[in-house]
């Protein structure tokens, strides 16, 4: 047999989408990356379209421009630290003479997320706000020798065969968000505001496999390294938002946004097998649209907020270049997060907050092991820290759970069609943490 060509076009197609999309920084599914403030952070987002305590609220819902009173800025960072848990991993090949076990791994990733934001009230009904943070983001390294050496060259008559290390590899992507918004106050109940988002996406993707040297149908001992994808590409993408806000009264309101998100040409360097001729990847990034509400208890120290996002990840249905070659079909679903949380008013210097979020997963009926993706719980705490009227530190804290996922990923339609098939578990947890300081003006 000579598979060659069918695991160059294969390899390609796996190599590209799951470089991608693979992420261990499991903040969110897929690859939202809800990391936009400490503030929220600490009550797992709850409310954030409209609580509206400093100016990061800009970037979950621009009406809530509306509800500041003096002009200020909130300068922050969180750290991600992640890690996946991949076990129970077996890797059939049509030359593997059934299922080789692939040891366990674990994968973890640290991150650094900064953002900024400006919030500047013009009169009694205009405001512009200015940001800068990310709303999608992901990082993954496999180990190089994870799946190593279950491939195989063979001499005698062509055939490229990867091994298991084909499904793993490094992938850094990451994106940013410039946010230009304004709001206007129609009355004392509503407000309406709009954004522009401009993105910018860059992604490093390297895959390589290590495979035996088979002559004669024997190994010959020998063992040689493929480079099987090198990509370096960036791109620019522009969308907007639109948002309402509703004040029932002084401890009352709800909050209303939308965001939608455009596709993104990345450009750059695209290599496999010294051919870089394959086209731009279009990535396709979801849309979001967000309802809060936040309610202070009448002459108490509490009040409690809630958030309900509708992400269209079904958006995401393939992987596809510019020349309309369809990379890998993804076919994930449409999902919804869920967060309620309450904050503690304690005295003039200090506030407390918890937090807890139901992330649902994207995927549906493909599965993939560089997507470690699943239903996740948020269990979030936080604090704020008033030196004066005009200056605050907020801390925020976030501990997220996924599940144990069963995953069968394929390259080639699977070994039943003379491809890979590669069957593993799953697991990623992650800890949160940001910090966060708001000065008025």
């Amino acid at each position: 047999m000579n598979n060659s060509r069918l695991f160059k076009k294969s390899l390609l197609a796996v190599t590209i989408a799951s470089a991608s999309l693979a992420s261990t920084q499991v903040t969110a599914a897929g690859f939202q990356l809800n990391s936009q403030s400490a503030t929220g952070l600490g009550r797992a987002f709850a409310g954030d379209a409209v609580i509206a305590d400093n100016a990061s609220s800009i970037s979950r819902n621009a009406a809530s421009l509306a509800l500041f009173e003096r002009t200020e800025i909130s300068l922050g960072a969180n750290i991600i630290s992640s890690e996946v848990d991949v076990t129970g991993t077996t890797y059939t090949s049509p030359i593997s003479g059934g299922a080789v076990s692939i040891d366990d791994t674990q994968n973890d990733a640290t991150s650094f997320v900064p953002n900024i934001f400006v919030a500047v009230p013009i009169n009694d009904k205009f405001a512009v706000g200015f940001g800068a943070y990310s709303n999608f983001g992901t990082t993954n390294e496999f180990d190089a020798s994870w799946g190593a050496g279950t491939g195989a060259v063979i001499t005698d008559n062509g055939a490229v065969v990867p091994g298991a290390d084909a499904f793993g590899g490094t992938t850094n992507v990451s994106s940013v968000n410039l946010l230009i918004a304004g709001s206007y106050r129609i009355n004392d109940q509503w407000s309406i505001g709009a954004g522009i988002d401009i993105i910018h996406g860059e992604g490093e993707l390297k895959r390589d496999s290590e495979m035996n040297i088979v002559s004669g149908g024997s190994p010959t001992g020998s063992t040689t390294s493929a480079n099987l994808m090198d990509v370096d590409a960036s791109g620019w993408g522009v969308g907007f938002n639109l948002g309402a806000v509703y004040e029932l009264d002084e401890n009352n309101r709800f909050g209303l946004s939308y965001h939608y998100s455009p596709e993104i040409e990345a450009s750059g360097t695209v290599s496999y097998g010294g051919d870089a001729n394959i086209g731009d990847l279009k990535m396709p990034l979801p849309s979001m649209a967000e309802f809060s509400g936040y309610h202070r208890i009448e002459d108490t120290k509490f009040a409690v907020h809630y958030s309900i996002q509708y992400i269209s990840w079904s958006d995401f249905d393939a992987l596809v270049t510019t020349d309309g070659t369809n990379i890998k079909d993804y076919k994930w679903q449409d999902t919804y997060h869920y967060s309620i949380g309450g904050t503690y008013y304690i005295n003039q210097n200090w506030e407390a907050r918890i937090g807890y979020m139901f992330d649902e997963g994207v995927q549906d009926s493909l599965t993939s092991v560089s997507v470690p993706d699943s239903d996740r719980q948020w269990f979030s705490a936080g604090a704020s820290y008033h030196f004066n009227a005009d200056q605050t530190l907020d801390l925020g804290f976030t501990y997220l759970v996924g599940k144990n996922v069963a995953v069968t990923d394929t390259i080639g339609g699977g070994v039943e069609q003379g491809g890979l098939t590669l069957n593993t578990t799953t697991k990623a947890t992650a800890i949160l943490a940001g910090v966060q300081y708001t000065h008025r003006f």
